[in-house]
């Protein structure tokens, strides 16, 4: 098992338009490498202290409409823990996968985390542990957004979301698609 801390070149892991494969259906897409270009130009440090950088967003429309079709489609993981358990899950069924094959595993994005704008530094430094564990597979992005909003957006009045993960290829295609297309 892989973990990404330093990147080839011993620097710390960041978002870069070289180190980040994007799931199949989006470079086959011709908005693809536009996708690319928004995803490695308006990054910032994960909290203060971060040597991790992760992409800024609003929530568009288009994004929201992605997020909704993902929840009714059953592809949201809601909450750090659940993506944690997830994320965990998934790892240790790709380890079973990877001793028995002969081939290796591409490294590519599957899983994609949206994050609300105002969780406390310590939130975002337990984001940074599962980045640090995952980050080969999966890709944060953090909203311009309160977790009171994104929460109304999903499920409802009085109802808070700091971590959204969506753990389809498609729905992550899709959602990052959408990125695009609000520009």
């Amino acid at each position: 098992m892989r973990k990404l801390t330093t990147d080839e070149n011993n620097q710390p892991f960041q978002l870069r338009k070289r180190a980040l494969r994007l799931p199949r259906m989006i470079e086959s897409d011709p908005r693809g490498p536009q996708l690319l270009h928004i995803l490695t130009a308006q990054t910032r440090p994960l909290w203060q202290g971060s040597k991790i950088e992760v992409h800024v967003a609003t929530l568009s429309p288009e994004l929201a409409a992605a997020l909704r079709n993902a929840l009714s489609a059953g592809q949201v993981v809601r909450s750090l823990e659940n993506a944690e358990r997830t994320l965990d899950a998934e790892e240790r069924g790709l380890s079973q996968v990877d001793q028995r094959s002969d081939m290796p595993r591409g490294v590519r994005i599957s899983r994609l985390l949206f994050l609300a704008d105002d969780g406390a530094e310590r939130f975002y430094r337990q984001v940074e542990r599962l980045l640090r564990r995952h980050g080969h597979r999966v890709l944060a992005v953090r909203l311009e957004v309160s977790a009171d909003t994104l929460g109304e957006l999903l499920f409802g009045p009085n109802h808070l979301v700091r971590l959204l993960m969506l753990d389809h290829k498609k729905a992550v295609s899709m959602a990052l698609l959408s990125m695009a297309d609000a520009l």
